[in-house]
This record gives C-alpha cells, sequence and structure tokens, in this order.
C-alpha cells in the first residue's frame, strides 16, 4: 500500500474523471478501482470480490457515521454507496439506514 498526500486534490479528483456530485475528502485507487470518499471496506471487498464493470464507487460528501466520520454518542446518517461506470453511470451499490 502507498499513501502521498497531495497539495492539489482538485487535480487529482479531475485526472481521474471523478464527478463532481460525487466527491468527496479522500480518493483512493484499490486494485484499479477508485473509491471516493468514505466507502466501507465491506463495500470495498465486495467490489473486488465481484468485479463489476465499474470505474468505482463513492459516498459523497462526508456522512456522519459513515467510516471515520464516526461520533461519539451521535447516531449516523442514512447514505448510500455509489457505483459508476465509464459513461457516469451511476447506481446505488449499498445503502446504510440513519440509526439514531
Amino acid at each position: 500500500m502507498q499513501a502521498e498526500d497531495v497539495q492539489d486534490l482538485a487535480a487529482v479528483k479531475t485526472h481521474y474523471a471523478i464527478p463532481a456530485e460525487l466527491q468527496s475528502c479522500h480518493t483512493a485507487i484499490v486494485d484499479g478501482y477508485l473509491i471516493e470518499g468514505h466507502v466501507p471496506a465491506d463495500d470495498i471487498q465486495r467490489l473486488l470480490a465481484e468485479r463489476p464493470n465499474v470505474v468505482g464507487l463513492a459516498v459523497p460528501g462526508m456522512p456522519i457515521g459513515s467510516p471515520g466520520m464516526e461520533i461519539a454518542e451521535m447516531g449516523s446518517e442514512a447514505f448510500d454507496v455509489i457505483a459508476y461506470d465509464a459513461e457516469g453511470v451511476q447506481t446505488t451499490f449499498a445503502s446504510y439506514a440513519q440509526v439514531e
């Protein structure tokens, strides 16, 4: 695994053509797939096992309760993990319900 901090994350998102509405605070490349934002590890593992014909997965924004965004004494917001392909078609890969 290699991690790299960059000064201009917008340039990275432009380079990889990540749709603006799917962008978040983190971008990763995992075995050729783009992972954008706080995508749960189980969904990344499912992506790698199933190998769908998509560019990657994204969790837009920074929903409270998503991995890395847990806040003690708070529940979690509902959020979707979005799969997107090279033509920009987006589908729901997984959904997580709000927890109070």
